[in-house]
């Protein structure tokens, strides 16, 4: 009997130490999702006024890259101006690499920018855009507290972000 307990003692000891590990993780606060909108239809033109979705590309995974969940929502147009034809969410998640569940296409003839600010409010998120959203400042008026919008442009081969000096994100 007496050596059963040498054999038991260190697994016992192991056991322990794995329970109190696991208790410990379980204190730790689980880490804040991070959401950024990007007004697709407004980013895709930063290089030189044409429509380029490798410039959406480029941006997302930038964002992605910082620990961001990224969203992008365009107008109902975007397809013909990428491709002479309409593209859906599944089409241009596959070409962004995202998932459908990350893109939004605006229904036809109503602007993206309604939906992408009620998202944004939502999802208490900024957007990554180059609108100032004049037009609809009145209903959403948090479009211009500071570090709602997030300007930028293509520099050098590489987006610049311009991340406001309000309140961080």
């Amino acid at each position: 009997m007496d050596q059963s307990w040498y054999l038991l003692a260190p697994a016992a000891l192991f056991a322990a130490l794995l329970l109190f590990r696991a208790a410990i993780r379980r204190l730790k606060p689980a880490p804040v999702e991070r959401r950024i909108l990007i007004d697709g239809s407004n980013v895709m033109h930063w290089k030189d006024g044409t429509a380029d979705i490798g410039i959406v590309r480029t941006v997302t995974q930038a964002l992605a890259d910082q620990g961001y969940t990224v969203g992008v929502i365009f107008d109902a147009n975007v397809g013909y101006k990428l491709s002479d034809r309409y593209m859906n969410e599944s089409q241009l998640a596959r070409v962004l690499g995202l998932k459908s569940q990350q893109i939004m296409v605006s229904p036809k003839g109503q602007p993206a920018d309604g939906f992408l600010l009620q998202a944004a409010r939502d999802m208490d998120a900024p957007i990554v855009t180059n609108d100032r959203f004049r037009d609809w400042q009145e209903d959403f008026p948090e479009c211009a507290a500071p570090g709602r919008l997030i300007h930028g442009s293509w520099r050098n081969g590489a987006p610049e972000l311009r991340f406001s000096k309000g309140k961080p994100r």
